[in-house]
C-alpha cells in the first residue's frame, strides 16, 4: 500500500490503525442501531398483520317487543270488530290481530225481580207429588195412590150374587186384585132387566181394617156402582140387609180410573162390597153386553 493508504486494494487488508481503537461508544451507537431496527420490525408486522385481516362489522338489530295488552272498553251497543263498531282495536307487532274484550270473572248476580223457574223431569215419566184433592162428589182427581194399597190375600174376592144369578154369567173375581189391570173379573147383563143390574165384587179383609179409599179400574165405564162395609164372620144375605153400611153415594163410573173417598174411614170393616146396581148407557135387552172390574185397590186413612 502506498504512504497514506488505509486499505489495500487488491486483497482488502486494512492497514495498521485503520479501524481505529475500540470504545464504548462505537459499542453503544451499535447497540443503538439494532434496538431501533428491531423495534421498527415489529412494527412492520404489526401493522401487516392488522392489514392483512379483515375488520369484522357489528351489526346491531333492533327487536320490538310486544306491548302487554291493554283493556279496551267497546263502545255501547257495538262489538269489537262487528260491523258499524266505533271502538277500535290496538294491534300488536304490526299484525293487525284484533284484541278480543275483557272478560269479568266475577258472575253476575241476577236482579231481585228477576226469577228462575227450574224443572226437572226423567227420562220416563213425571210424576206428582201433591196430595190429591177430593171433589164434592168424594171423588178424586190424582189417580196417584199417596199410600200403599191394603195387601189382599189372592183369595179375598169373590163374586156378590145375593140373587142367585148364573154362575155361568161372572168371571174369575180374583182377576180384579191380581195387579194386572188387562185382566178384569166380568159379570153378563140380565136382558130381561138390562140395563139394570143387582150383582157386586165382595172383598174379604179376614180382619178388621180401617178404609178410607177405593180405587177402581174399569173398562167399562158408564156404570153405576156404590161401597158398602160390613162386620161379622160372614157377608150379609142380601144388599138391602142393615148390616151393610153405605160408604159412599151412588155414583157413575164416567172414567176408565175412579178413586172414591169413603165414609166412616175411622171405623173398620170386615168385609168391603163394589155393589153394580145399572150397566153403562149403550147395554139394552137386545145387546145386553157385561160390566168389566178389571181391578180394586182399597187404601188406609193417612
Amino acid at each position: 500500500m502506498a504512504a497514506g493508504q488505509d486499505w489495500c486494494l487488491q486483497c482488502g487488508a486494512g492497514g495498521p490503525g485503520s479501524l481505529g481503537t475500540p470504545s464504548w461508544r462505537s459499542a453503544a451507537t451499535i447497540l443503538g442501531a439494532v434496538a431501533v431496527l428491531v423495534l421498527g420490525a415489529a412494527a412492520a408486522a404489526v401493522a401487516a398483520l392488522s392489514k392483512g385481516t379483515p375488520k369484522a362489522h357489528v351489526v346491531t338489530t333492533t327487536v320490538a317487543q310486544a306491548s302487554a295488552p291493554t283493556a279496551t272498553t267497546p263502545a255501547t251497543g257495538t262489538t269489537p270488530g262487528a260491523p258499524g263498531s266505533t271502538s277500535k282495536a290496538k294491534t300488536g307487532l304490526g299484525l293487525g290481530t284484533v284484541k278480543p274484550p275483557k272478560i269479568p270473572l266475577t258472575a253476575v248476580t241476577p236482579k231481585a225481580s228477576e226469577k228462575t223457574t227450574t224443572t226437572t223431569t226423567s227420562s220416563s215419566e213425571t210424576k206428582t207429588s201433591t196430595t190429591p184433592s177430593s171433589t164434592s162428589t168424594g171423588e178424586t182427581t190424582n189417580e196417584e195412590s199417596q199410600q200403599s194399597a191394603i195387601v189382599l190375600d189372592t183369595n179375598a174376592a169373590t163374586t156378590y150374587n145375593p140373587y142367585g144369578y148364573p154362575a155361568s154369567g161372572f168371571g174369575d173375581p180374583s182377576l180384579a186384585i191380581d195387579g194386572d189391570t188387562s185382566t178384569a173379573w166380568t159379570a153378563l147383563v140380565n136382558p130381561a132387566t138390562a140395563p139394570k143390574m143387582a150383582e157386586g165384587l165382595l172383598i174379604d179383609l179376614k180382619a178388621k181394617q180401617k178404609v178410607a179409599v177405593l180405587e177402581l179400574v174399569t173398562s167399562t165405564p158408564g156404570m153405576s156402582i156404590q161401597v158398602y162395609g160390613a162386620n161379622g164372620h160372614t157377608a150379609p144375605a142380601s144388599i138391602t140387609d142393615p148390616a151393610w153400611i153405605p160408604l159412599s153415594a151412588p155414583k157413575v163410573a164416567k172414567k176408565k180410573r175412579l178413586r172414591i173417598s169413603l165414609r166412616d174411614s175411622a171405623k173398620a170393616f170386615m168385609f168391603i162390597t163394589l155393589w153394580i146396581s145399572k150397566a153403562p148407557a149403550s147395554s139394552t135387552p137386545e145387546a145386553p153386553g157385561h160390566v168389566d172390574v178389571n181391578e180394586v185397590e182399597l187404601f188406609p186413612p193417612s
